[in-house]
């Protein structure tokens, strides 16, 4: 709908899905808007007021409803664009975006996505287990362009957490993109806090996303490292997103979804943390790491 000021992003859900489709995950499509509706209408009532959508380019963004599901449920959306990793997509469909990548990504942040869609608001890119690939590294590489064009953070998929210092020495290192600009997803799914505290004090933001996944170590875990990131200065890098990837997951599904961020998930961290710094982790800090100004090149909206 427009640019939104930091100040105005409220409560926010520095991580998820309204929309999402992939190859690697048939038959569990995020593709039904009102499913998204009844789930955005659910955060709001758990007084939730913004989204940052990770779906990037190629994923079913669904770029063309987040207007109107923003509007009606007065939830503010951020979209994506961007690239994950290659098995989520056909090689013929690489092939064709390879060539101009960065410019791709730049068109959608400043003019909009495809001929009606909105701007994104931020880049999100992958890396793999343990390592960056080829695929990877070009990405990246189209990715920082776009950053420097534009000041955009880029959100990182961790796969399973892993690879964050592999990720900034290749991004703030080889690419020269301010670490201020980078928010690592994931990391709650490989719990090393050596690794957290590294690429907090490297200035990087942190996403701690996907509660409800106990396999993940997310849940049990997540307040001793929160705890020891805010003891030792960084609790101004921390952010918590829910990361709903299947339509099993969400709430109006009977899964956990995005109100579970603010219910339980929320509670339990408050009891670990206190009331005051789960609240900066929501506001405050979502504010400044989404923060950029670029210059508007065209329609989008």
């Amino acid at each position: 709908m427009g640019d939104i000021a930091p100040a105005d992003l409220g409560v926010c859900d520095a991580h998820d899905h309204l929309f999402l489709r992939s190859p690697l995950l048939p038959g569990q499509e995020l593709a039904d808007a009102a499913a998204a509706a009844a789930e955005l209408n659910a955060f709001r009532a758990a007084g939730g007021a913004a989204v940052i959508q990770w779906t990037p380019y190629g994923m079913g963004r669904g770029a063309t409803e987040l207007p109107c599901l923003a509007r009606e449920s007065g939830v503010r959306i951020v979209a994506a664009t961007g690239l994950h990793q290659a098995a989520h997509y056909t090689p013929e469909l690489l092939d064709r975006i390879r060539p101009d990548l960065a410019g791709l990504f730049v068109a959608e942040l400043t003019e909009g996505i495809g001929e009606t869609g909105p701007r994104a608001g931020m880049i999100k890119v992958a890396g793999g287990y343990h390592g960056l690939d080829a695929h990877t590294r070009y990405t990246m590489a189209a990715a920082a362009e776009a950053q420097h064009a534009t000041g955009a953070a880029i959100g990182v998929h961790l796969e399973l957490g892993t690879g964050a210092l592999d990720v900034l020495e290749l991004l703030c290192g080889e690419l020269a993109v301010p670490p201020d600009r980078v928010i690592l997803g994931h990391l709650n799914r490989s719990p090393d806090l050596v690794v957290h505290r590294a690429a907090a004090e490297a200035g990087a933001y942190l996403a701690f996303d996907g509660p409800s996944r106990a396999h993940h170590a997310t849940d049990w875990r997540l307040p001793d490292a929160l705890a020891a990131l805010s003891d030792a200065g960084f609790g101004d890098r921390i952010l918590l997103g829910g990361d709903t990837t299947t339509a099993g997951a969400r709430s109006v599904n009977g899964g956990p979804g995005m109100p579970h961020l603010l219910c339980r998930h929320r509670e339990r961290l408050e009891l670990t943390l206190g009331k005051d710094l789960v609240t900066r982790f929501l506001t405050t800090n979502p504010a400044r790491a989404f923060a950029a100004t670029w210059a508007r090149t065209g329609g989008g909206g």
